[in-house]
C-alpha cells in the first residue's frame, strides 16, 4: 500500500479581525491534510472564510491561532512551494503572452534560458503553441486562463491554490476550462486546494470535499468522493450517478436557505 504524504497541513486555525465594532471571528478550529497530488476543494456560504483560508495556506495572512505546515515547514510567509491562481487572470494588456508567463520568475529574478524553454515547452503542450507573442486581448476567456495557469506553473509551486479561478467565464466556457485545468494539474503531478461555490465544480474536480459552516467557518463535514471512471475527467464525472448523490448531500449542508 502506497504509503501518503502529508503536503499541506492546518492545525486548529483560527482567524480574527480587529473592526471599530471589536473582533470580528472569520475562522474557528479548522484542521485537515492535504497528501501528494490530492486535489481538494473547500465549499462554503458566502463570507464564511474559504478565501482567507488560502490566504493563510499561501502565508499572505498569518491566523490569529493554529498553524499551517507545508511540506513539514510551518508556513511564515509566502513561498516558492506554493502558486495561487485568483478569480481574475490579472493578465497585464501592454504584455504579451509569453512576457504574462514569466513575470513572476522576473520578480524572483529567474528567468533563464532553461525557464524561456519550459515557458515555451507549457504553452506548446496545453494549446497556445504560436500565441506567446500575442496580447491577452486577443485571447479568448478559457486561453487566458490557461495562460494564468502556465503563469503559475512556471514557477515551479509544488501546491496549487485557486481561489476562485472559473467564476469569471461564462458557464460553456468553464465546462472546459475545468477539463483543460483538471488535466494540466494532474498531468504536472500537482497538489491542489480549490476554494468555490459552485458545488457541481468542487465535486467534478476533487478528491475531497470540505464543506464550512456560516461565519465563522468551521469544518461541518468531509466529503471523499469516489467517482468510478477508467478516465476522469470533470466533465464526466457530472453524467455519473454517483455525482447527484455527492451533490444532494452537500446542497443539503449548506443550508442556502437558512438565513
Amino acid at each position: 500500500m502506497r504509503t501518503l504524504k502529508n503536503v499541506v497541513e492546518l492545525k486548529a486555525v483560527g482567524m480574527k479581525y480587529q473592526s471599530l465594532n471589536g473582533e470580528i471571528p472569520a475562522l474557528d478550529n479548522i484542521s485537515f491534510k492535504v497528501h501528494e497530488g490530492e486535489f481538494v476543494s473547500i465549499v462554503g456560504p458566502s463570507g464564511c472564510g474559504k478565501s482567507t483560508l488560502l490566504s493563510i495556506v499561501s502565508g499572505l495572512l498569518t491566523p490569529t491561532s493554529g498553524s499551517v505546515l507545508v511540506k513539514g515547514e510551518k508556513v511564515t510567509g509566502p513561498s516558492k512551494k506554493v502558486g495561487y491562481m485568483l478569480q481574475k487572470d490579472h493578465l497585464f494588456d501592454w504584455r504579451t503572452i509569453t512576457q504574462n508567463i514569466l513575470l513572476g520568475l522576473e520578480i524572483q529574478k529567474a528567468v533563464t534560458a532553461e525557464a524561456k524553454e519550459y515557458a515555451e515547452h507549457l504553452l506548446e503542450t496545453y494549446g497556445l503553441k504560436g500565441f506567446g507573442h500575442k496580447y491577452p486581448s486577443q485571447l479568448s476567456g478559457g486561453m487566458r486562463q490557461r495562460v494564468a495557469l502556465i503563469r503559475t506553473l512556471v514557477t515551479n509551486p509544488e501546491i496549487l491554490l485557486l481561489d476562485e479561478a472559473f467564476s469569471a467565464l461564462d458557464y460553456q466556457t468553464r465546462l472546459a476550462v475545468n477539463d483543460d485545468i483538471y488535466e494540466i494539474i494532474k498531468k504536472e503531478n500537482k497538489t491542489a486546494i480549490m476554494v468555490t461555490h459552485d458545488i457541481a465544480e468542487s465535486i467534478s474536480m476533487s478528491d475531497r470535499v470540505y464543506v464550512l459552516t456560516r461565519r465563522p467557518g468551521t469544518i461541518k463535514s468531509c466529503h471523499d468522493i469516489e467517482i468510478r471512471l477508467d478516465k476522469r475527467t470533470p466533465f464526466n464525472s457530472r453524467k455519473m450517478p454517483e455525482f447527484q448523490a455527492y451533490f444532494d448531500r452537500i446542497w443539503k449542508e449548506l443550508d442556502v436557505h437558512v438565513k
